[in-house]
């Protein structure tokens, strides 16, 4: 608990906000200026200073040495991110975040976000059939939908003019715009020249950031569709994949089976055999010296199971799981993909999760997953394209909080200095605006308000996961049950009312023939008498 109000403590620092770009900062004024404080809707001001919500500053970015796996500077629009686009962003106080500081931060809630509440994100295998159909369409509907707060960067800033008077962003829809991020944040750097790429460049994997990264990530993505969908308890599933033999949510009911007709395709009876990639033709760009556009290339594509098996000889189970979670380092040695006995590395799957040392030319725990998909998530580039990235990504970050709780970290265990670039505690993570630092993500998701059902003590996760399905099932269709309920009573009561009213008509009757039998004897009793016949008064 201590742990936990410390960490909450922290968060009150961190500048909160969403992807790039915020569409009011992505015009030639904004890169002229190289400020991005939007107004606030609610005051008028930029960033609802006159509501006490934030305030526009100076970005001060770390100076920190990074490693030597990057040996250029000045030459790409990461390095010290953002400040190639803007050195002034909102920076939001309290419990306030968002771009402009007009929403709440991770876990917040309400108009003065001052009300904390806990999401739990569940296995989407457990799930009932109307929460997981709920769930694909919410996907659907992203990939539908252009997103009304973001744009993307379709040129370098220094295609854009040095003024700005050129600006190159393009409309992008809400699923593609995490497809993109994803891209944009592992894309090789430009050098000049058709094809002159530095390749050993990355501000999301292959180091310490990786985790954390993909935490805010998913944090946002979770964020976007409460937004587009009005379903504020929408949170991301997880497939947990331990000792699974196969793909198991590959079925049409969820992920899109197999196309009998072609493999590498998904089956014409699920949604997804209708989406267009984006992103994934990195030599492409590379050679025009340019930026993923966003523009569809070609279909979804996944061939579970009929991968390379010398570089992924099986799916993970549970053993290399606690394998991992078992190493008490966070990094070690180089800090990268080479580094022997690091959680990090042996998670993201570059050392064996038996002897945790580096293995070259295989794939294990995070990235055998991606391997055996064999399709679209198999490229780190174009991956995110493949909506199973974020079960499996889910998954993931809760291995990471299972490591976070069993070994308690203390900050100090981030590596400050000679990480690889943009992997640094201090670096600002690419390409979020306004900024988030890697350091301050290393800390438990109970300070960013969810929980995952599978970690919740007995109790509360026979509620979760059993109880909860049965109750919003029937919320769904309470009016319904209502309805059913009324109609029973008004037939329980029409059936009474005949009931009593029949044997109200049947006890009339027995009263008749009773009545009507002692009339027929009297005549007999006189008649008897007054003919002078043998009976007990005569006899008398």
């Amino acid at each position: 608990m201590r742990r936990l109000c410390v960490s909450l403590v922290l968060l009150q620092l961190i500048g909160a906000g969403l992807s790039q770009f915020p569409r009011p900062c992505a015009t030639s004024d904004g890169l002229r200026t190289k400020e991005c404080c939007p107004l606030w809707d609610g005051d008028g001001s930029a960033c609802g200073a006159l509501s006490g919500r934030g305030f526009c500053t100076d970005v001060v970015v770390s100076d920190e040495p990074h490693g030597p796996q990057y040996p250029h500077s000045g030459i790409d629009d990461r390095e010290r991110w953002p400040l190639a686009f803007f050195n002034r962003t909102c920076r939001c106080a309290g419990n306030y975040g968002g771009f402009n500081c007009g929403e709440c931060r991770f876990g917040y809630w309400g108009s003065n976000c001052a009300e904390y509440r806990e999401s739990v994100r569940r296995n989407i295998l457990t799930m009932s059939t109307a929460e997981q159909q709920k769930f694909i369409s919410y996907l659907n509907l992203a990939k539908n939908t252009i997103n009304r707060n973001y744009v993307i960067a379709t040129g370098t800033r220094a295609q854009m003019g040095e003024n700005g008077e050129n600006p190159m962003f393009s409309d992008i829809n809400t699923y593609d715009l995490f497809v993109w991020m994803h891209y944009y944040v592992s894309r090789d750097a430009l050098l000049g020249g058709p094809g002159n790429v530095w390749q050993d460049i990355d501000f999301a994997h292959e180091s310490a950031a990786f985790l954390p990264w993909h935490r805010v990530f998913l944090l946002h993505w979770e964020n976007e569709i409460r937004k587009l969908t009005g379903d504020f308890n929408f949170t991301i599933p997880y497939w947990d994949w331990r000792n699974s033999q196969t793909c198991d949510v590959c079925t049409d009911a969820l992920m899109g089976g197999r196309n009998s007709l072609n493999p590498n395709l998904i089956s014409p009876a699920s949604v997804f055999s209708s989406w267009k990639v984006i992103c994934t033709q990195s030599e492409e760009y590379n050679s025009r010296e340019a930026l993923c556009n966003a523009t569809g290339e070609g279909p979804l594509l996944r061939n579970p199971g009929n991968h390379d098996t010398n570089r992924v000889q099986r799916l993970p189970n549970s053993a290399d799981v606690e394998f991992a979670v078992g190493l008490p380092e966070y990094e070690t040695g180089p800090m990268d993909r080479f580094a022997n006995m690091s959680f990090r590395n042996v998670l993201e799957g570059f050392a064996s999760p038996q002897t945790g040392m580096a293995v070259s030319g295989q794939s294990t725990l995070h990235n055998a997953l991606h391997m055996f998909m064999n399709g679209s998530m198999s490229s780190v580039q174009g991956s995110a394209n493949d909506p199973i990235f974020l079960l499996h990504h889910a998954f993931i970050d809760s291995i990471y909080e299972r490591w976070l709780r069993n070994h308690q970290p203390p900050r100090s265990s981030y590596p400050r200095t000679n990480a690889p670039i943009g992997h640094n505690d201090g670096y600002y993570m690419v390409p979020f605006l306004p900024l988030y630092r890697n350091g301050d993500y290393f800390l438990s998701n109970k300070a960013l308000g969810y929980e995952y059902a599978y970690l919740l003590d007995p109790g509360q996760r026979f509620v979760q996961e059993f109880l909860n399905p049965y109750l919003q099932q029937a919320q769904e269709i309470w009016q319904w049950l209502v309805g059913a309920g009324i109609l029973g009573a008004l037939i329980a009561a029409i059936i009474a009312v005949i009931i009593v009213f029949a044997r109200r008509k049947w006890k009339r009757n027995q009263r008749k023939k009773r009545a009507s039998s002692y009339g027929e004897r009297q005549p007999l009793l006189h008649s008897s008498s007054e003919e002078g016949s043998s009976s007990y008064q005569t006899t008398l």
